[in-house]
């Protein structure tokens, strides 16, 4: 799909109705395409994600190329790094220019703990690897912190059931995204694996994956930015189609979150309908720890609304496809909107960092949007399109995860031009 340069983008009413046929989830068609890939059996998966960096995951799985390409997919990358540690042969793992800034250091210093040949081809503790299995057997032991990215420790997770004497990993300190090792568990343990969880240890028997016909839901990350549109919307229902009360995904949560924020929800069969039932509290606070790919969305609605509010559990987002803290600083502070760290001595709790979102959006016509190469700034900024006309460059990174976005808001009645 072919997009242009720059956007501009607007609703001429504000008042918003429709059904829209989400786009499935990249987390859960990504874990599915790993463990299909490693189960003898032949695994079906319907309504696989359309996302950028689920097709790459697919056609590096099925290619099985002696370069893995991952681009700019994080998720991809993370996953393929242990998946080859344990896949014969010789194998190097690459990425576009941006993963090549983006840590890996941590799931590499676990895997070679365990016995991986792992090398990094240029700077330390970054992308690229070569990955070298010799039909060296990984111990079934390994420890590391709870902080890093949930993806290096869903990776492990993994490739538990192919090693010997299965695998398990010890958690030090605080969990972060704990809802994604959840996902992680629930979908190994549909395939027939072994897994539990006891206190801060995650053990896998070494039971294979079992082959099962396998349905991949809509994607709640994606919901959030309809969550965005009717809750800046003077009048908004919206039919989502995929979803469900019974979600993997720890993002579903955003049905609760925009509550306080006037959006309410009803579930049917396979479907949701939202709608703007009233006005937001005046101050609204959340932990993003869990749900960290909804912080944009949030910051935005907080901004849109004039609502004052107190994030915390923002740390991983430093490390995403840009810094998001620093995107979102720079671009919403364009129309009028503060996110500030609160300093240390006023902080709630002692060791937390929290950020304070300030400010009502006013129109700027001479500001343009950037979107850092990063799918979820183009997506969480668009629904300010409903308070006044936006402009935003580089419209295409949408197709990372979402690559419908923008004939999507079109059938809800924005302009884009």
């Amino acid at each position: 799909m072919e997009y242009p340069k720059q956007l501009s983008i607007f609703h001429p009413t504000g008042e918003i109705e429709g059904t829209i046929d989400l786009n499935r989830s990249k987390s859960i068609s990504n874990r599915a395409l790993i463990i299909q890939a490693l189960c003898t059996e032949d695994i079906s998966i319907s309504h696989l994600s359309d996302s950028d960096d689920s097709q790459t995951m697919q056609q590096l799985l099925s290619d099985r190329p002696q370069v893995y390409d991952a681009h700019h997919a994080g998720t991809t990358y993370r996953f393929l790094t242990s998946f080859l540690a344990i896949t014969p042969g010789k194998h190097v793992l690459t990425g576009s220019s941006r993963m090549k800034e983006r840590p890996i250091g941590e799931l590499v210093d676990a895997l070679r703990k365990m016995g991986a040949q792992i090398e990094y081809m240029d700077k330390e503790g970054y992308p690229p690897l070569e990955i070298n299995n010799s039909e060296n057997k990984l111990s079934s032991e390994v420890t590391l912190s709870a902080g890093i990215s949930s993806q290096y420790i869903s990776s492990l997770m993994m490739i538990g059931p192919y090693l010997d004497d299965g695998l398990s990993i010890h958690l030090e300190g605080k969990l972060v995204s704990r809802p994604y090792l959840q996902m992680t568990m629930d979908m190994m343990r549909y395939f027939g694996a072994e897994v539990e969880w006891k206190g801060n240890s995650l053990h896998i028997g070494n039971k294979k994956y079992q082959a099962r016909d396998f349905y991949v839901e809509a994607d709640w990350s994606a919901a959030s930015y309809y969550y965005a549109i009717a809750a800046m919307s003077k009048k908004a229902r919206i039919t989502l189609k995929g979803l469900h009360t019974d979600s993997l995904q720890g993002d579903a949560q955003i049905a609760i979150m925009s509550e306080g924020l006037g959006v309410s929800t009803t579930y049917g069969d396979d479907e949701i309908i939202i709608e703007k039932k009233s006005e937001p509290n005046p101050f609204w606070e959340y932990d993003f720890i869990e749900q960290p790919d909804l912080a944009q969305s949030l910051a935005v609605i907080c901004g849109g609304l004039g609502v004052s509010g107190l994030f915390s559990g923002l740390q991983t987002l430093r490390i995403k496809e840009t810094d998001r803290i620093a995107a979102l600083q720079a671009e919403l502070g364009k129309y009028g909107i503060f996110l500030s760290q609160v300093p240390p001595h006023m902080a709630k709790k002692s060791g937390t960092e929290y950020y304070m979102i300030d400010g009502n959006a006013t129109s700027n016509s001479e500001a343009v949007i950037q979107t850092y190469r990063d799918h979820r700034m183009a997506m969480s900024m668009a629904p300010l399109a409903l308070l006044f006309p936006i402009k935003m460059d580089d419209p295409g990174v949408v197709s990372k995860s979402y690559p419908r976005f923008w004939e999507d808001l079109a059938s809800l009645g924005f302009v884009i031009n």
